[in-house]
């Protein structure tokens, strides 16, 4: 059911779950750093780190976009920060979806909401080879339209980008 903020004890966030309905024309909803439902999901990703999980932030320093979908069932956090591998533009942090919908309409949508936020940024990402199932690492976003550009050095993640339309 629905509370107040006053019922929920002042300040407090109200999870995305409670009212879904109210969100039905749009496929996702920004939230909080912090948001316990983000950070459910997030606690299920494979790049969260075991000493981490369960805290309440996921991004770190920077400017931040966390997208949650109106059914809770996918999330998506863009964080422009100066990378430590000198990659420029905006990255994605972090893409779950259980269940949502097609992926890769999933993240041409979050690309449309942070090119918004962000104008002609060129978007990255990482992809370890090694923890997803697929014989294709990063197939949802090359349908979006994203294309390998390189490899880390270090931990030999797969580097993809997206530059403005």
């Amino acid at each position: 059911g629905s509370r107040s903020r006053k019922e929920a004890g002042e300040g407090a966030a109200l999870t995305v779950t409670e009212q879904p309905f109210l969100f039905e024309d749009t496929t996702w909803i920004e939230v909080r750093d912090g948001n316990p439902t983000a950070q459910a999901l997030f606690d299920r990703h494979y790049s969260r780190r075991l000493a981490s999980k369960g805290q309440a932030r996921i991004v770190g320093p920077g400017q931040r976009m966390v997208l949650l979908t109106p059914c809770a069932r996918a999330l998506f956090v863009w964080r422009k920060f100066i990378s430590k591998d000198n990659q420029e533009g905006v990255n994605c942090v972090i893409f779950r979806n259980e269940g949502a919908g097609r992926s890769s309409d999933l993240i041409s949508e979050a690309m449309r909401l942070a090119w918004l936020r962000w104008p002609g940024e060129r978007f990255y990402t990482y992809v370890n080879p090694r923890s997803v199932r697929s014989s294709n690492p990063g197939c949802c976003f090359k349908a979006a339209g994203w294309v390998r550009c390189g490899t880390t050095k270090t931990r030999r993640l797969i580097v993809l980008e997206a530059t403005a339309p």
